[in-house]
């Protein structure tokens, strides 16, 4: 990957991070996701689920979100801009493992944790997500299709489904903590474009 050529930016200059279609992709499918984290939590929390009443209904909306989940990422794969980004995820290099080596060891310093567009904490999360929401899918099927699958089978999912919702809105918690942090990178998904100090600061390796 091409380093950011050293040539000085006016300051407040902007970069372009993300395209509407991009943008849209993350919107969605974060939109979906919280459908099926809080109707979940109405599902198996007591407090919330006598709160809110109502449980078939509740049941077919978790349901329905969740077999929406992928459908914002297949239609963004109809962006050239949204393509690039998923090969840029799918690849670990080098300064990755260094970026990695650096977060472990609680090493703040910005020349230490080199990245392209996306740090080695994203490509992982993303990575984790992705095949998180692939088998709460696959488990959620064999849940709702009962006839389809063995008592033995559905009951694996049903454990299966049940602990993974749980470490998921464990680890959608930390992404949204760590969102808040930044209110930069907030700004790039909002509008989609972010300051050259920005972008030079915590993704050095990333090229407009």
């Amino acid at each position: 990957m091409s380093l950011r050529a050293d040539t000085p930016a006016p300051a407040g200059t902007r970069v372009r991070r993300f395209t509407r279609a991009e943008r849209w992709v993350h919107r969605t499918t974060a939109a979906l996701m919280g459908v099926c984290v809080v109707t979940a939590a109405c599902l198996y929390v007591p407090q919330l689920a006598e709160l809110v009443g109502r449980r078939e209904l509740v049941v077919r909306v978790h349901e329905c979100a969740g077999l929406a989940l992928p459908v914002p990422v297949l239609l963004g794969l109809a962006s050239r801009a949204f393509r690039a980004d998923l090969r840029r995820l799918d690849r670990f290099g080098p300064h990755d493992r260094l970026w990695l080596r650096a977060a472990l060891r609680r090493d703040k310093r910005r020349s230490s944790r080199p990245a392209g567009k996306f740090n080695a904490g994203q490509k992982i999360y993303a990575a984790w997500i992705a095949g998180a929401a692939l088998v709460m899918l696959g488990t959620g099927l064999m849940m709702w299709f009962t006839h389809l699958t063995p008592l033995a089978w559905r009951t694996g999912a049903t454990f299966v489904h049940d602990w993974l919702a749980l470490t998921v809105g464990v680890v959608l918690a930390g992404h949204i903590g760590m969102a808040l942090g930044d209110p930069e990178a907030r700004r790039g998904l909002r509008t989609g474009l972010v300051t050259h100090a920005w972008a030079a600061g915590e993704h050095p390796l990333w090229r407009p």
